[in-house]
């Protein structure tokens, strides 16, 4: 019994250790976005990169005051992006509403 278990424990500290696949950012369902930045021209609109759990990956820029995406078509899907853009630009919202000394 004891030789089993060491064997076990032998076995599973030799095996190498896999990286934790965590996504940074702010995620709605299956899609994430990151790299926000606002428009320099147009402080309403928030650029973002989206990207879901199968691989697509987009840059969107949404219209803050009416939450529309631009492009409206693409491979990620639009509903969970629209959600991540509106919850990005409320967050964006409240960092301005809310300024630090």
């Amino acid at each position: 019994m004891c030789r089993s278990l060491s064997l076990v424990l032998a076995l599973v500290l030799a095996l190498p250790a896999l990286p934790a696949l965590a996504s940074p950012g702010l995620c709605v369902g299956p899609v994430c976005g990151n790299e926000f930045s606002r428009s320099a021209l147009y402080h309403w609109q928030l650029r973002l990169r989206v990207n879901d759990q199968q691989g697509h990956r987009e840059r969107l820029v949404v219209d803050c005051r009416t939450g529309a995406l631009s492009p409206q078509q693409g491979l990620v899907e639009r509903g969970y992006a629209s959600a991540v853009a509106r919850r990005a630009c409320r967050l964006v919202a409240e960092g301005m509403a809310d300024p630090k000394p």
